[in-house]
């Protein structure tokens, strides 16, 4: 091959790495392996901890983890919340990062009753959001947006259906949901930091 041929080779190589490098430093999270979507967050409307309604369209643009539990609680509600602390605390200074915290129990869990457990656990209600609502409009997102729970436990009467789960939901900044953790599992939780910091890049 002539000296002319392997200058245009080598010149068409180093025009491509050139390329390559602008497109990473120029378009965020071009180039990066990104998490796939398991599910979406359809529209719904809450009621937070101070009593202002609160929709998905709030939550644009941020990254948070989504979680269901219940003020009463004495089974896996502390230990869970103990482990939310910790994502708590290293993303609590991220503008971009919420944690939320859904009711299971929306007759107990009122919005003063969640606004004393918030006080009492010295959490900052801009970072750590608690939200109650409608029975049936809650556990349908935790089922249907969040996936954090069996569709196929609701019965016949919303009375009687209760949901109890350990899962937690992150959602990247468009509203989609990117993974499902179990809070009880301590490496899980440590992915879920990792993740965390990853969509908080893009």
């Amino acid at each position: 091959m002539s000296k002319k041929n392997w200058f245009y080779i080598i010149f068409f190589v180093v025009l491509v790495a050139i390329f390559y490098l602008t497109l990473t430093s120029l378009v965020p999270g071009f180039g990066k392996k990104r998490l796939p979507a398991v599910s979406y967050v359809r529209p719904f409307s809450f009621i937070d901890q101070d009593g202002r309604t609160v929709t998905e369209k709030n939550l644009a643009g941020k990254v948070y983890v989504a979680e269901y539990f219940f003020t009463t609680c004495k089974g896996i509600c502390p230990r869970m919340n103990e482990n939310m602390r910790t994502v708590y605390e290293e993303f609590k200074d991220d503008p971009d990062f919420l944690v939320v915290s859904h009711t299971s129990d929306p007759d107990v869990d009122v919005p003063a009753v969640l606004r004393n457990y918030a006080d009492y656990s010295l959490l900052d209600t801009k970072k750590w959001i608690f939200l109650t609502g409608r029975k049936d409009s809650l556990y349908t997102t935790a089922r249907i947006s969040y996936t954090i729970d069996d569709p196929k436990n609701n019965l016949k009467s919303i009375d009687d259906d209760f949901l109890h789960t350990q899962f937690w939901a992150l959602v990247d900044r468009s509203g989609d949901v990117k993974k499902i953790y179990d809070s009880l599992k301590e490496e899980e939780v440590a992915q879920l930091r990792k993740d965390i910091r990853k969509l908080l890049k893009d």
